[in-house]
């Protein structure tokens, strides 16, 4: 995974400043001040980004929409969303349309840097070894990053991918949130600890709406288990 950051934020004192702190800490970056420049140097350097630093509120294209089309494109590039809004509506609508974490403004570069540190660490442990899981008709291909059930390609953000990668790791056995936070979101996270099951709602809909078996199950009390159940209705 390539340390190159794209910076996608119009307040031009900010973008200078957090490009300088990030370059500091060896990252390769890049900036563009609207939605449209923006998409102009993902298509340029998608093939060498390793995550994108998206602000909600810019000019010609939102946040939000140049997600939409990033997403289009490729589910494995992480974006992180940027806002100074602080209503929960936002924050899920960004998780819905593929960012894998959000950051609210102001924030500190320590919490910034942490948040990236967990981003590039989850990503060099994946691709130390590159296995297939499967339980049940679910597969998941860690080579090519696909996530299929049955037939049917599922598309999952880089989150709710890493998400199932660790439920499939340990198939079978009761999870808990606290391990969750650990190694999905990393040990320095900083955040709501309820985020662990909004994830797993998003990873239900998307895996075990209209199928059986379902294969995402709640140990009520400890956390969650990912397994076949014969007698599941």
């Amino acid at each position: 995974m390539s340390n190159q950051i794209l910076i996608v934020e119009d307040e031009a004192s900010l973008s200078a400043y957090l490009k300088t702190e990030l370059t500091f800490e060896n990252y390769k970056v890049l900036v563009a001040a609207d939605g449209e420049a923006a998409l102009a140097l993902f298509k340029d350097h998608q093939q060498t980004l390793g995550v994108v630093l998206l602000d909600w509120m810019i000019p010609k294209l939102n946040g939000l929409e140049v997600l939409r089309r990033i997403r289009k494109q490729t589910t494995t590039l992480p974006v992180i969303f940027m806002t100074a809004r602080d209503y929960i509506g936002d924050k899920v609508a960004g998780l819905d349309n593929g960012a894998d974490d959000y950051i609210t403004k102001p924030f500190e570069i320590e919490e910034l840097l942490a948040r990236l540190r967990v981003i590039f660490r989850r990503a060099a442990q994946q691709n130390t070894i590159a296995p297939r899981y499967q339980v049940a008709n679910l597969t998941l291909d860690t080579k090519s990053h696909q996530v299929t059930r049955g037939d049917g390609v599922i598309q999952l953000t880089q989150r709710e991918y890493t998400l199932l990668l660790y439920l499939m790791q340990h198939q079978s056995e009761t999870v808990t949130r606290d391990e969750l936070l650990d190694h999905v979101w990393g040990v320095d996270f900083v955040g709501q600890t309820n985020i662990v099951d909004v994830y797993i709602r998003y990873l239900r809909n998307k895996i075990d709406r209209d199928q059986r078996p379902r294969l995402i199950h709640t140990i009520r009390g400890v956390g969650y288990t990912l397994k076949v159940i014969t007698d599941d209705a």
